[in-house]
């Protein structure tokens, strides 16, 4: 019922836009559908974090306090509201036409290959293919190939580490030792990675069995060389969701160094709390929008003349500590998890590496993990087909052909014997 008053909402709005040949009567349009939008999304995900928050302020000062009941979040619904309103904010920029066909514009938005895990499909980059699409056997080959290696990062190595993760995490955080810390976050690394990265390839691959291409989004973000690029490579979809019509419509960097860096947290600030109703990823958004902004008074320019190596280090230094505030349930157990990161916390000989139970599988799927998290066998694709033999050349695409299907295979059959064991399945975006 919520999709469907969503889809009614932007569908008539749109209409109402494109129609009014008034600037004063569009705008006002576009400004009550995307008041409409958030109010759905603030209502559903955000009005128990909000009275509780107050409920604390009133008890301060010996005030009654608001009851209200829990309010169910709707599995998606911060993916198709993003959807609905860039559909009806492109029709504005006419960067798009309105859908006269209700169905059309129901497709664009319970399109059901990325509903529930993004990424976020703007409009204007898919409506030719909602009126008319391309459907062959290459295509839809390309698309269950793009679907197996999403299942694979997702079943074999997301699932795998986050056994660990939610070990270590399970614990209290002061009882950590910095070993036993250390490994649990970085594993989350790779779990949040290979979890996320994972369902974008199985909505790509999806996506493209019925004819739609969505746009990539994610390019190999651990490799990044700053926390600016390292926002280029990571969850494109929402970063340049933000970027169009969040940061730009505020004025971007064209109003001063000041305005650009109010902007910034802005954005990041709101880029947090879309992640979820929880003060720690707002924390862990203003986290990574306060380095971008070091990164633009100037540190950015020193990344640029130091050591490669060191440039990659700060990166992943910084994306690991602020992944400590996404996994964490409370701000509290995030700062005590950071002190037993860095040898603060006092807890090596309460929790230690023995307690985790590690052992050759998940060993591997780290070491796996981390080479798949770099474009290293893109690389050894490249240098193949660089061969300047072509009889050998030839001989040697077909083998390689063969090789990568059956691999494919492997990992289809791996992830659904996985799948079907019922063996530890998390779903970490019921929280988005």
């Amino acid at each position: 019922l919520l999709m469907l008053i969503t889809i009614l909402i932007n569908y008539v709005s749109a209409l109402l836009i494109d129609y009014s040949k008034s600037k004063n009567k569009t705008k006002i349009f576009l400004v009550i559908s995307i008041l409409l939008n958030l109010l759905l999304l603030g209502f559903f995900k955000y009005a128990n974090f909000f009275v509780n928050n107050l409920n604390k302020i009133l008890l301060f000062f010996h005030c009654e306090t608001i009851e209200l009941e829990p309010i169910h979040l709707p599995i998606g619904i911060s993916f198709f509201i993003f959807q609905s309103m860039s559909y009806v904010i492109d029709v504005y920029r006419k960067e798009a036409p309105s859908q006269k066909n209700p169905i059309n514009i129901a497709l664009y938005v319970a399109l059901f290959p990325q509903l529930i895990a993004g990424p976020i499909v703007r409009y204007h980059d898919i409506a030719r293919q909602i009126i008319s699409r391309t459907i062959n056997v290459n295509l839809f080959a390309s698309g269950v190939r793009r679907f197996i290696i999403g299942l694979g990062k997702k079943v074999l190595i997301a699932n795998t580490v986050a056994l660990i993760v939610d070990k270590v995490f399970s614990y209290p955080a002061n009882q950590l030792s910095v070993q036993a810390a250390w490994i649990g976050i970085i594993a989350y690394s790779l779990q949040i990675y290979f979890d996320f990265s994972g369902y974008s390839d199985m909505a790509i691959g999806l996506g493209r069995m019925f004819g739609f291409d969505f746009l990539e989004n994610f390019n190999y973000p651990y490799i990044a060389q700053s926390v600016q690029e390292f926002w280029r490579r990571w969850h494109i979809s929402l970063s340049t969701w933000f970027r169009d019509y969040l940061y730009i419509p505020l004025g971007g960097n064209r109003k001063g160094n000041k305005r650009t860096y109010i902007n910034l947290f802005i954005v990041f600030f709101v880029t947090g709390l879309w992640h979820g109703a929880s003060w720690n990823f707002i924390i862990w958004g203003i986290f990574h929008g306060t380095f971008l902004i070091i990164e633009r008074i100037g540190f950015g320019e020193f990344l640029t003349k130091i050591w490669r190596p060191l440039r990659h280090f700060y990166t992943l230094l910084v994306v690991i500590i602020g992944w400590v505030f996404f996994r964490s349930d409370s701000l509290s157990y995030s700062l005590s998890y950071l002190k037993s990161m860095f040898g603060l916390g006092g807890g090596s000989q309460s929790f230690a590496l023995s307690n985790l139970y590690l052992n050759n599988e998940f060993v591997i799927t780290v070491v796996i993990g981390i080479i798949v998290s770099t474009p290293i066998l893109g690389l050894i694709n490249n240098l193949f087909n660089n061969i300047k033999s072509q009889v050998f050349h030839n001989v040697l695409q077909k083998s390689s052909m063969l090789f990568a299907n059956i691999c494919l295979f492997a990992i289809f059959i791996a992830s659904i014997m996985s799948l079907a064991s019922g063996t530890y399945n998390p779903f970490i975006y019921y929280r988005f």
